[in-house]
């Protein structure tokens, strides 16, 4: 099993995002897309071994304003989000079809004329939104715990509001108390994940680089972004939808939508999975990317 370097690839104009491949190079290529605040590590490295190993070349990597890569200018003040939700013209900093053509601009730097793209959350709504802007180059979509964008579906739970916009306070040990209440609150009561692993995992993260206000930047392209529902229905890309019965940040409404919008779609719906990446599911999730994937034989 061939594991690369953290790279860096200059994607578009200003950006640069850090990334990882693992697998023979030869092979299918799969981009993993992480979702909010998230950077690519939040995709497990043994996660990306068993990819691999069912005949994926996987790519993981940082989106902009988190882990690595590169963090852009512009504040988004706390009214620009309230805004924002409430559906009302706001200008965001970047949105996600900026954040998709980050992922494209990776393709070419790694010289992928198309591949197989799986996005978790946001990173489904990235995933999607390429699927959409350049349906050739997608050869397989997994939306996974994500959402059209509709606005009334795949809203998030209210009791996590209060948690997400409490005081963090300065420092590693706070940012991984808030992390794990936050997980608490999230994670999949049927797969439930030791907390030394999640505190590793905080850890880790904080240790990549935490930028609060690039999570607010992500955050405010997810609000503002179109509804995808129409578009989605004339979708001609091999599809599979993933999503947690259990699931508070996304609620499964928004996983239904994407499923019945695209013609031809398959969705799993998991009991007890929440808005994580339990490893007990490593095997469904595996089986489901390779399962649809090889629905696209004869994409190049």
């Amino acid at each position: 099993m061939t594991t690369s370097d953290e790279l860096f690839a200059p994607v578009t104009e200003g950006v640069e995002l850090c990334y990882q491949t693992f697998g023979d190079p030869d092979a299918e290529p799969l981009l993993l897309v992480m979702g909010l605040g998230g950077p690519m590590t939040w995709w497990p490295e043994d996660l990306c071994r068993q990819l691999a190993a069912a005949g994926f070349h996987v790519v993981r990597f940082d989106n902009r304003d988190t882990g690595r890569s590169t963090r852009i200018p512009g504040r988004v003040r706390f009214d620009h989000l309230l805004r924002g939700f409430a559906g009302r013209r706001v200008r965001a900093p970047y949105s996600l079809e900026d954040l998709a053509r980050d992922v494209f601009g990776l393709m070419d730097h790694l010289g992928l004329a198309s591949a197989h793209v799986a996005g978790i959350s946001m990173g489904g709504m990235i995933a999607q939104t390429m699927a959409l802007t350049a349906p050739q180059r997608v050869r397989s979509l997994a939306s996974i715990m994500s959402s059209t964008g509709a606005r009334a579906v795949g809203w998030q739970n209210p009791a996590l509001i209060p948690t997400l916009l409490a005081p963090r306070g300065p420092g590693v040990e706070a940012y991984i108390r808030r992390s794990l209440m936050v997980w608490g609150i999230i994670g999949s009561p049927g797969f439930p994940q030791a907390e030394d692993e999640l505190r590793s995992r905080a850890a880790e993260t904080w240790e990549r680089g935490i930028d609060e206000q690039g999570v607010v930047r992500q955050m405010l392209a997810v609000v503002t972004q179109r509804d995808r529902t129409r578009a989605l229905r004339d979708l001609d890309v091999p599809t599979v939808v993933l999503h947690g019965l259990a699931d508070k940040m996304v609620h499964v409404s928004g996983g239904r939508a994407t499923a019945a919008a695209v013609r031809g779609a398959r969705s799993v719906f998991v009991p007890g999975w929440g808005h994580d990446l339990p490893s007990a599911l490593f095997p469904t999730f595996v089986s489901e990317i390779r399962r649809n994937a090889d629905r696209a034989v004869g994409v190049g």
